[in-house]
C-alpha cells in the first residue's frame, strides 16, 4: 500500500568498501522522507575491519553496527541476548545520551534562567543550545518557536487549553481521525465540552488506514482545528501532512500534528509542511524521559495566554495589585 512505503532500510555491510554505499543507499530513502545517516556511522562501520588482516566477517546490518552503543542491550534474558522491539512505545538510550545526563548532574546541575552564578549560566546556555538544536532538527524558523514540555501529551494539552479555550466557540468543529493516540483526543474532548465545540472523526478505509478523501470532505468553514498523526504507531499509516495543512488553511483552520513517530525517523520540515503546531517526545527518539516539545508558529504562540504559571515567567509577569489581596503575614 502507498501509505506503507516509509519503512526503515536495512543496510548490509560486508566489507570496508561498503561503507560508502551506506551513504549512497540512504540518500534514495531521503527522497521518501528519511533522514540521512550521519558520517559517523560510515566511520563506525569502517572501523570494524580496521587493522585486521585477512577475511573479516563484518556486522550484517545497521542494527549490529549501533547495538554496542546501547548498554541496556548488553544483557541476557532467559538465556538469550536481549532484543528490544518496542521502540514505538519508548526507545532505549545510547551511551552518549546517558553520559550527557551524567555530565549535567556532575558538572553544572543548576536552575535554568534563575541564577547569575557560573553553574546556572552554564545550565542556561546548554538549555538554550538544546532548544536551537531542536529548532534546526525540524527546521523551525526561530528557536523561540520551540516550547519544552514534559512530553507530547502536555504539549497537546497546552495547545488545547491555551489556544483552544481562547479561540473555539460553540458549534466550532475539531476534526480528528479515529486512529489518533488517546492523548491527542482526550484534551480536545475536554475543551470541546467546556466551549460547546464539536468533535468530528474520520473513519478508516478498506486498507485500515485513515480515509484521506473523507478527511478532505469533512474539513469545512466550521472547522477550526485539525488534529492528525504524521505516522501511526499502530497502523503504520503515513498521512500527507502538507496536503492536509493546505486544506485546513484554505478554510481558516489550524493544524496540529502528532509527530512522535515521524520525527525520530523521517525528515520533518515544519516550514515545508506548513503546520501550525507539531509535538514530539524525547523518549521515543533515544532521549531521556520526562521531556518533549511543542513547535508552534511564532504569531500563534505569542497570542496564546499562559497554560501554566510560574517558572521562567518571572521576568514577564505584570501584576495589577489592585486585583489581588495581600498575602497573609507570617508570624514567628
Amino acid at each position: 500500500m502507498e501509505v506503507l512505503i516509509h519503512k526503515l532500510p536495512s543496510f548490509q555491510i560486508s566489507s570496508p568498501s561498503c561503507c560508502c554505499s551506506i551513504t549512497t543507499r540512504s540518500s534514495k530513502y531521503v527522497q521518501f522522507g528519511f533522514r540521512r545517516l550521519s558520517s559517523s556511522l560510515s566511520v563506525r562501520a569502517s572501523s570494524v575491519n580496521e587493522g585486521v588482516a585477512g577475511p573479516v566477517i563484518a556486522p550484517s546490518s545497521l542494527g549490529h553496527v549501533i547495538r554496542p552503543d546501547f548498554p541496556i542491550l548488553h544483557q541476557e534474558v532467559n538465556g538469550s541476548k536481549l532484543v528490544y522491539l518496542d521502540n514505538a512505545a519508548t526507545s532505549q538510550k545510547p551511551t552518549l545520551v546517558l553520559k550527557a545526563l551524567q555530565n549535567y548532574y556532575e558538572a553544572y546541575n543548576s536552575n535554568v534562567h534563575r541564577g547569575i552564578h557560573f553553574l546556572s549560566a552554564k545550565a542556561t546556555d546548554e538549555y538554550e543550545m538544546a532548544r536551537r538544536k531542536v529548532a534546526a532538527f525540524i527546521n523551525a524558523s526561530d528557536s523561540r518557536e520551540i516550547v519544552f514540555t514534559r512530553n507530547a501529551t502536555e504539549a497537546i494539552n497546552l495547545v488545547a487549553y491555551s489556544w483552544g479555550l481562547s479561540n473555539l466557540k460553540p458549534d466550532d468543529e475539531i476534526t480528528l481521525t479515529v486512529a489518533e493516540h488517546h492523548s491527542a483526543i482526550v484534551p480536545w474532548q475536554l475543551v470541546a465540552q467546556k466551549v460547546g465545540a464539536v468533535l468530528k472523526f474520520v473513519d478508516l478505509n478498506e486498507d485500515e488506514t485513515p480515509d484521506i478523501d473523507k478527511l478532505r470532505q469533512m474539513i469545512s468553514r466550521k472547522t477550526k482545528m485539525v488534529v492528525v498523526h504524521h505516522v501511526s504507531n499502530m497502523l503504520g499509516s503515513v498521512l500527507p501532512i502538507k496536503d492536509i495543512a493546505h486544506w485546513a488553511h484554505d478554510v481558516g483552520a489550524k493544524l496540529l500534528v502528532d509527530a512522535c513517530q515521524s520525527v525520530p525517523h523521517m525528515l520533518v520540515d515544519v516550514q515545508s509542511l506548513n503546520v501550525d503546531f507539531l509535538v514530539a517526545s524525547s523518549h521515543k527518539m533515544c532521549g531521556p524521559t520526562g521531556i518533549g516539545f511543542l513547535y508552534g508558529k511564532s504569531d500563534l504562540l505569542q497570542a496564546m495566554p499562559p497554560f501554566l504559571g510560574g517558572g521562567e515567567m518571572i521576568s514577564d509577569v505584570y501584576l495589577d495589585h489592585s486585583t489581588y489581596a495581600e498575602p497573609p503575614s507570617r508570624s514567628g
